[in-house]
């Protein structure tokens, strides 16, 4: 039964690549020797609230860690929070988060799962929704639940307490959402629970409740939080810094390549399946001047979109950005909107998917990285006339032919 499985320390290399929090490295050591000797797989939980409906590369960070252990023959459970989503996860929010209506969750849940696929096994993939125990704890069971955790214990939670110092409101709602997400643990007594490293407060909760109930409580395991193509914030599309599963490969492409060169080596580990020590041999080769930082990050780039479209695809992005960057031409297909006439040029750009936010777009204005038919334009508050025909150009690789209307 052992031969199900590859050896020990095989696994945990592959497990531990990038993660950030084991909760305890020993004690997964253990179940996965265990599960080698009786030929059982590993029972791995991971919880997604549906609270937008597009999944993004820092989504792919976890995604892939399901798929290692997917790879090795364990279990995963892709366990849709369309219950804990109505409450709204508190972590690392500075206010109270909207609640969702359940249609709301399961409309973002089926838009994320046909996304999933495009890095996990969907043969072997397990879809729960936690409402089917959750919603059954009722008013009693929901108070049983509160009664196993003290506030004390709660307001350890960095979040939480600065709030509380600041005197920021905190609703008594989202003291409920850490044990609702622990009680999934109990539930399905999982061996692992994955998350971002956001997520680790969460984990310990489950760790505890299942302790409590007598149970071997569950390795907590959390990946980075991927840094934007800002090189500074967590990946967000709030923050226009992110790289969606449905953008297009020339998009893909270019917005990689739009990131800072020493944030390329984080994605390589934690997007790709290179070697850590070929990431380690490129990077002292691009330091030292040997290799070429944007040769490399074509290749990361490349290894991206082909990940997502195929190689096909990547291939043809690869020649376009090339000839572009090295000829100043433009695209050979370009997308055309109908714009209506009077519309300010920054809200253009920000409405049209040429600029992450209208501030943004005031900014790439004033810097002169914005022309119309090949004229830079710094005035953001430029209104096109009706009739107006033009080729738009942010940067050096967004364009958008415009008919005002």
């Amino acid at each position: 039964m052992a031969d199900d499985f590859p050896p020990v320390e095989n696994q945990m290399e592959l497990l531990l690549r990038g993660v950030v929090d084991v909760v305890e490295e020993d004690a997964l050591r253990r179940r996965l020797e265990e599960s080698r000797t009786e030929g059982r797989p590993l029972l791995v939980k991971t919880g997604f609230d549906p609270t937008a409906p597009d999944l993004h590369l820092g989504h792919a960070v976890l995604l892939r860690k399901m798929a290692h252990f997917q790879q090795l023959g364990h279990r995963v459970l892709f366990l849709v929070g369309d219950f804990t989503a109505m409450i709204g996860d508190p972590t690392g929010k500075k206010a109270t988060r909207p609640q969702l209506s359940r249609d709301e969750v399961l409309a973002n849940a089926a838009t994320y799962q046909e996304q999933a696929w495009k890095v996990l096994d969907r043969k072997r993939t397990e879809i729960l929704h936690n409402s089917k125990w959750l919603a059954e704890l009722g008013a009693e069971g929901l108070i049983r639940l509160a009664g196993s955790y003290t506030l004390a214990r709660m307001m350890e939670r960095e979040d939480f307490r600065a709030r509380f110092e600041n005197h920021e409101p905190i609703s008594i709602h989202e003291l409920l959402y850490p044990l609702t997400q622990g009680y999934d643990s109990v539930v399905l007594e999982a061996d692992v629970e994955l998350g971002g490293h956001d997520q680790l407060l969460n984990l310990l909760v489950g760790r505890d409740l299942m302790r409590a109930r007598g149970l071997d409580p569950q390795v907590a395991l959390t990946v980075p939080l991927l840094i934007g193509t800002d090189g500074a914030q967590k990946m967000s599309k709030s923050l226009g810094n992110a790289i969606a599963f449905e953008d297009t490969p020339r998009e893909m492409f270019g917005r990689t390549m739009s990131i800072p060169d020493d944030l390329m080596w984080d994605w390589r580990l934690l997007l790709t399946d290179l070697d850590e020590a070929e990431i380690d041999r490129q990077k002292c080769s691009a330091l030292d001047g040997r290799a070429s930082p944007r040769d490399l990050k074509a290749d990361l780039a490349h290894d991206l979109v082909a990940r997502f479209h195929g190689r096909e695809a990547a291939d043809t992005a690869r020649s376009e950005f090339d000839r572009m960057f090295r000829g100043g031409g433009v695209p050979d297909e370009i997308e055309t909107r109908l714009v209506p006439a009077g519309l300010r040029l920054f809200a253009l750009l920000a409405d049209y998917g040429l600029a992450g936010s209208r501030a943004e777009a005031r900014r790439l204005i004033q810097q002169g990285a914005v022309s119309l038919d090949g004229d830079k334009v710094r005035d953001p508050h430029l209104s096109l006339e009706e009739g107006t025909q033009c080729l738009v150009k942010v940067g050096k690789r967004r364009f958008l032919q415009v008919e005002v209307t």
